[in-house]
């Protein structure tokens, strides 16, 4: 029994361990991308079309292949982040919060960013963008709890913990439910400047998943490196959990 016991426990461990260092690393990799693609928009220039890529600590730019060329290096429009803020801008869409990745030229937090002149008054963003603002802004506090969480149901062997590990494993499950609900509020939020600048564009559900169209836009959304890492994370937490559980049951 003892052999057996010990036999599940490393497995157990080794197996949650991999898992939670994968949970935590997706942290720090693109987690789904989205783009715009459009006659405008030659390939010769956007090879990726206007590409975002999104992280849980924030929205970055996903156009390297327009950054490595040289004649183009010093054009704004080279940040297919700008880029997407101004086909949005355009359908009267709010700005994308960045997140993290919002600072001004002077360091300063610039979380609703002002596109093609643009500024909201303070007291006119929309609550649900503050609060996006703040999940992103705050995911490394969320990581590192992860972080304590996963560790203390991988060392503290005498108790289940369950709930500990399926919050940690589930942290990519987390990202797609935000991701989905601000595409959904976005794409129904097109009040910035008190509607759609389009005649016939009306609320919709943007691209969540595959190919899609909006206006002469076709929009691609798919996910990227960080959710697939995210994924394989949560299947191992969730497979040490059920060798934990047997471990357990065979120390009685």
């Amino acid at each position: 029994m003892k052999e057996q016991a010990k036999k599940f426990k490393m497995m157990y461990m080794g197996l949650g361990l991999i898992g939670l260092v994968l949970v935590i690393a997706s942290y720090f990799m693109p987690m789904w991308w989205v783009a715009l693609q459009s006659i405008q928009y030659p390939k010769s220039m956007y090879p990726k079309g206007i590409r975002i890529e999104f992280k849980y600590n924030g929205v970055y730019n996903g156009c390297e292949g327009v950054r490595e060329r040289e004649e183009l290096a010093m054009d704004a429009g080279a940040n297919c982040l700008i880029e997407m803020n101004k086909i949005n801008h355009f359908i009267g869409m709010y700005p994308i919060v960045q997140g993290v990745n919002d600072l001004d030229e002077l360091g300063n937090h610039v979380p609703y960013p002002i596109y093609a002149g643009d500024k909201i008054p303070a007291d006119k963003i929309p609550g649900a963008l503050k609060t996006l603002d703040k999940i992103m802004r705050y995911s490394h506090f969320i990581f590192g709890l992860f972080a304590v969480l996963g560790l203390a149901f991988l060392f503290i062997d005498k108790k289940k913990l369950s709930w500990a590990a399926i919050l940690v494993a589930f942290a990519p499950i987390y990202f797609l439910l935000i991701y989905v609900y601000y595409l959904y509020w976005y794409g129904h939020h097109l009040g910035l400047h008190g509607g759609g600048a389009f005649n016939g564009i009306k609320p919709f559900m943007p691209t969540v998943f595959g190919e899609g169209k909006v206006a002469q836009f076709t929009t691609m959304s798919y996910p990227y490196i960080g959710f697939f890492i995210g994924l394989a994370g949560m299947i191992l937490m969730l497979l040490s959990l059920s060798l934990k559980n047997k471990y357990l049951k065979s120390l009685k």
